[in-house]
């Protein structure tokens, strides 16, 4: 489920949240790992960006020769456009350059260009960086980014929590490859799901479990476990469950899992809730629980239901994705709905939802057990 911080941040559009300078070089690694030209001659955008503060622009633009990239494009969104809480900074950059307007600085968006040795150092870095104002107020859906996108060969960005399906429609309507940050629960999402069934979206390698630290703007309350403010003054708080989606390749995706028979599942397994039991079949589907992605059996060949964090070790070539047991989607690949007694059961005694196309079990007493989301796979071969 989607954490206290990202919910807040939904509810109140605070959701501002600067990715930290490794987390960007540990992602970008991986791809390079897998394919040491992968960026090279291409043009990166870096849209839903504060140049001025980003570590996106700031590490692309360090990295620019290294990369072997044609042209770095970063754009900003004006202040005037951003919920009020949000305070504006004026940076030196911004005020000691020719390109300065007070009357423009507030209300327009920035683009931020980088493409030639500007300074004749003898490389081509952050200090090239070229910039001035938009037309607009830098909206990713505005026909002006709309130009930039379609110029683009990569897309890269954390884009606001509260439009993550918006902009993720946004990219692929363009057919461009990209990575981008967001809660892991988006592979749920009606619209975004189809996506990775079809193995066109997937999950980057470098964040599988835990939290990461984001920072803030300077206003956002720090009143959360883990918040607090880093050497260099930087507010940040830690955020669970995000996901790196990608359409990049990378190698990390293509190594099998590694896994015991459903009988040493059974005998060995680490989890209590598994071991010396049996696997649980669901009551509205031919398919059996994997309560842990480790408890898959290898020499099980038929549907199983996993949770979704079995994509952060899916590998294509060995599991085929039918679908998700959730709600539509769920009916979709014949997910049968409640049977009138259980439904009722489920909303006037366990007082939750009941929702038809949702996976369910029974327990020993014959009542509803819903899991939480399940993607139903198969062993391929």
């Amino acid at each position: 489920m989607a954490t206290q911080e990202q919910l807040d941040a939904k509810k109140q559009k605070k959701d501002e949240f600067y990715t930290q300078y490794e987390d960007i070089q540990k992602e970008i690694n991986t791809y390079i790992e897998y394919n040491p030209d992968v960026f090279k001659n291409k043009t990166i955008l870096l849209p839903c960006d504060d140049p001025e503060w980003s570590n996106f622009t700031r590490f692309f633009a360090q990295n620019f020769h290294n990369l072997g990239l044609k042209k770095l494009i970063s754009t900003s969104y004006a202040a005037d456009s951003k919920p009020s809480e949000i305070p504006y900074q004026l940076t030196l950059f911004e005020t000691e350059s020719d390109e300065y307007d007070e009357n423009k600085t507030r209300s327009y968006g920035k683009i931020f260009t980088l493409t030639r040795d500007k300074n004749n150092s003898g490389k081509i870095d952050i200090d090239d960086l070229e910039w001035h104002y938009l037309k607009g107020d830098g909206d990713f859906r505005s026909n002006e980014i709309k130009k930039l996108r379609d110029e683009a060969d990569v897309i890269v960005t954390n884009p606001p929590f509260s439009l993550f399906r918006q902009f993720i429609a946004w990219v692929l309507e363009a057919d461009k490859k990209f990575l981008i940050i967001g809660n892991q629960n988006a592979v749920a999402y009606k619209d975004v799901f189809p996506y990775i069934q079809k193995n066109e979206i997937w999950y980057g390698p470098s964040i599988s479990s835990g939290d990461r630290k984001f920072g803030v703007p300077g206003n956002y309350p720090l009143d959360a476990a883990g918040c607090g403010i880093d050497e260099n003054g930087m507010r940040f708080i830690r955020v669970k469950g995000v996901r790196w989606f990608t359409n990049i390749d990378h190698g990390r995706r293509h190594q099998l899992l590694s896994l015991m028979t459903m009988q040493d599942n059974l005998k060995y397994s680490k989890h209590k809730e598994l071991r010396d039991k049996e696997y649980r079949t669901f009551f509205n589907y031919d398919a059996i629980n994997i309560p842990f992605t480790d408890a898959i059996p290898k020499d099980y060949n038929g549907m199983m239901g996993v949770p979704i964090t079995f994509l952060d070790k899916y590998c294509p070539e060995q599991f085929e994705i039918i679908g998700l047991g959730i709600a539509n989607l769920g009916l979709e690949i014949g997910v049968k709905p409640y049977t009138p007694e259980h439904q009722q059961y489920r909303k006037d005694i366990q007082h939750k939802g009941a929702v038809d196309g949702d996976l369910y079990m029974l327990d020993d007493a014959g009542h509803p057990d819903v899991p939480y989301a399940r993607i139903i796979i198969k062993k391929r071969g």
